[in-house]
This record gives C-alpha cells, structure tokens and sequence, in this order.
C-alpha cells in the first residue's frame, strides 16, 4: 500500500483526552518524587517550591483520574484480551526482532499495548484511592458525606502503597514511551490522528481490515 494512502486511527478528542492524561502523569511524577526524597526535592521549584508542588499534588491527581476515566470508557472494549494476545507474546523474539511476518494480525491494540492499558487502569485506581487517604483536604468532606475518618495507621499503610504504585507506574509509563518511540509512527498517530495504510498493514493488520470493511478511504492491500 502506498505510503500516501492515510487511515484514521484517533479523533481530536481521544488525542486531547490522551494528552490531558499523559502531561497529568508527567506532573505528578515529577512533584511527587520533589516530595518523595530530599534528594529529589530540587524538583519542587518546577511548581514555585515544596508548598506548591504539595497543594498541586492532589488536585493534579484529580484531574489525572477524571481524565483517565474518559479514555478507559473510550478503550477498554478495544483492550479485551484474545487469543491472539497469547500468540503475539509467545514470540516476543519476533517481536523485538521486528519481524512482522512471524505474528499473527492484530486489532487495534497488540498484547503489549493492552498490558500497559490494564496497568494503568489498575495502578490509577490505586493511587487515587490510597491518594484521598493522604489528602488532608478531603478529610472533612468525606468525613461528612461518607461518615469516612482515617486512622493514623491506615495513612502511613496508604503512604507505603501510593509510593510503590507510583514507582510501578512510572516505570510502565516510560515502557510506553519507549515503545511508541521505537516502533516509528506510533507517537505520530497521537499526534497528526492518522497512520499510513503501510504502518497499519505492518503492524496492525487486522485493525486495517476492519477499518476498511468500515469504508475507510483507499484501497485495502492485496495479500
């Protein structure tokens, strides 16, 4: 397929709910390793010093969550997992050989793509609630509405878990980046909304096809 035949894969508003997450997650990392160790409190002047960057925190981490619940509504159907996921694992050799020709056709997402969404899922929802335990702003309103008190030994259990699952987060955020840097177009797709009919039928066959079958503009490849 020629290169100059163009297939949509993102809407304008998936890309912004996508990037309203992805600069939320950069700024929380970033002000919460500032409060995190004093070796990494050099960090807190991003945000005008450690007061600062411990009152954008929380709210940061709201607007991560709020974000971030768009995008799962908008793609967990599509991150289902497939038998073809097991296939695509079971020769990941191939896959970090880059040979294309050895996996079988893939959906719109391959079985890294939607490991990373299914962590993400999981370590956000774990962040965010062990995150309104350590909100001391919160405290009064759910004390309130929800009848819900913290003890001090449960914020020091909460403190250990949204420390771990924040290190976790980090390190699958950067496997993200680093995949969608390596495999080229990828990065472009979040960006421009649009892939070529070569990068599709390369990596995402399968997702190709049914675009098409959707009346996608061009020419599907012969086989």
């Amino acid at each position: 397929m020629s290169d100059k035949t163009y297939v949509k894969r993102y809407s304008a508003l998936a890309r912004a709910n996508h990037w309203v997450t992805a600069i939320s997650l950069v700024l929380l990392a970033i002000s919460g390793m500032a409060l995190f160790h004093p070796s990494l409190y050099f960090l807190s002047g991003l945000f005008g010093g450690g007061a600062n960057a411990r009152e954008f925190h929380p709210w940061i981490g709201l607007v991560l969550a709020i974000s971030f619940l768009g995008l799962f509504f908008r793609f967990w159907r599509l991150n289902l997992w497939e038998r073809t996921d097991n296939v695509w694992l079971s020769r990941l050799r191939s896959v970090l050989a880059g040979r294309e020709e050895d996996l079988p056709e893939i959906g719109k997402y391959n079985a890294g793509q939607k490991m990373v969404f299914w962590f993400m899922s999981i370590l956000i929802v774990v962040l965010f609630l062990s995150g309104v335990v350590l909100w001391d702003d919160s405290h009064e309103w759910l004390a309130a509405n929800l009848g819900l008190s913290f003890t001090i030994e449960q914020s020091r259990i909460a403190v250990l878990v949204h420390a771990i699952a924040a290190v976790i987060a980090i390190v699958v955020w950067i496997v993200h980046v680093y995949a969608a840097i390596w495999v080229k177009g990828t990065l472009s797709a979040m960006i421009r909304g649009k892939v070529t009919g070569g990068w599709g039928w390369r990596h995402h066959r399968r997702w190709l096809r049914e675009e098409f079958g959707k009346g996608a503009k061009g020419t599907p490849p012969a086989e």
